[in-house]
C-alpha cells in the first residue's frame, strides 16, 4: 500500500469512527503525520475529530519530537493511570461507565488483572453502539458486565458505587465527553455516586474546542423529509460535577488537574 493510499484509509477509518477513543485517534493520526508532515495533511487531521485536543496536542508535538517519543508517551501514561484507578476502585463492587474510553478500560482491565473484583454496567451508546465495544472487553476480560439501553441510564447508575467516564477533551469550565454524559453526570450527583475522569492530561486544551454534530443518518437512515434529526455527538459535563481527574498525575481535584495540565500543554 502506498503512501496515498494509507493516508486515506486513516483518514477515513478516523471520521467513520472505525478508529474509537481520543487515544487510538491520536495514535492513528501520528502515524499518518509521520508519513507526510506538510501543513495540509496536518489541516486535514485535525478537521476529522475537531473535539479532541489529543490529537492536536501529539501533532503539535511532533514539531519537536520523534513519532516514538508520542506513542510511548501514551504508553508511559496509561502505565500511570492503571495504578492511580486501581486506589479509587478498592471496595467498589459496580463501577458505571458509558461509551469506549480506552484510558478507563485498560485501566479495569489492569485492575482485573492485578485480583481487583468488580463488575461493570454501562450504556450502549447510540447510534454507534460504542458501549459494545466496551462490554465485549470486559466480557474478554472476564468481568462481569451488564449493558443497558442508554434511556435506562438512571437504572444502570443506581446499581453502581462509582461512575468512571473517560472524556474527548478536558476544558478548563468541565469536560467534553460522548453525548449522554451530561445526563450521567447529573444523575450520579442526585444519587451521590462519586464520578471521576480518566484521562491522559493530554487531553486538556486551554482554549475551547467546537463540538462536533455527526450525520444524522447514523440516527434514522431513512427520516422522513419534514423530521429535523439531531445527532450530537458530545456534550460539556461541568466541573461541578466531578469528583476528580484520574490521569498520569495522580488522583486529582479538577483544579489541580488543570492547573498541573496548563503548564505542559
Amino acid at each position: 500500500m502506498g503512501k496515498q493510499e494509507k493516508l486515506k484509509k486513516i483518514y477515513s477509518d478516523i471520521k467513520t469512527v472505525k478508529i474509537q477513543g481520543a487515544t487510538n485517534v491520536a495514535k492513528a493520526a501520528v502515524e499518518a503525520y509521520a508519513l507526510d508532515k506538510s501543513e495540509k495533511n496536518k489541516k486535514k487531521l485535525l478537521s476529522l475529530r475537531p473535539t479532541e485536543p489529543t490529537l492536536s496536542n501529539a501533532l503539535n508535538f511532533m514539531e519537536k519530537w520523534p513519532k516514538e517519543k508520542i506513542i510511548l508517551h501514551f504508553e508511559d501514561a496509561q502505565k500511570k493511570i492503571n495504578k492511580n484507578v486501581q486506589k479509587i476502585i478498592k471496595n467498589k463492587k459496580v463501577i458505571y461507565t458509558h461509551c469506549h474510553s480506552t484510558n478507563v478500560s485498560k485501566a479495569l482491565i489492569s485492575a482485573k488483572g492485578k485480583g481487583e473484583r468488580f463488575e461493570v454496567v454501562n450504556t450502549e451508546t447510540r447510534p454507534l453502539f460504542q458501549g459494545r465495544k466496551t462490554a465485549r472487553e470486559m466480557s474478554a476480560a472476564r468481568i462481569k458486565t451488564t449493558t443497558f439501553v442508554d434511556s435506562a441510564m438512571d437504572q444502570a447508575i443506581k446499581k453502581s458505587d462509582i461512575v468512571l467516564l473517560g472524556a474527548d477533551a478536558i476544558l478548563k469550565r468541565g469536560v467534553i465527553n460522548k453525548i449522554g454524559s451530561g445526563a450521567i453526570a447529573k444523575l450520579a450527583k442526585i444519587d451521590k455516586k462519586p464520578l471521576y475522569i480518566v484521562a491522559d492530561s493530554w487531553k486538556f486544551s486551554p482554549r475551547n474546542v467546537r463540538i462536533e454534530e455527526r450525520d444524522f443518518h447514523e440516527v434514522w437512515k431513512k427520516a422522513p423529509k419534514k423530521i429535523k434529526v439531531r445527532n450530537p455527538a458530545f456534550e460539556l459535563v461541568p466541573k461541578k460535577y466531578i469528583k476528580g481527574v484520574v490521569s498520569e498525575y495522580g488522583v486529582l481535584k479538577y483544579e489541580a488537574f488543570v492547573k498541573k495540565a496548563d503548564k505542559v500543554i
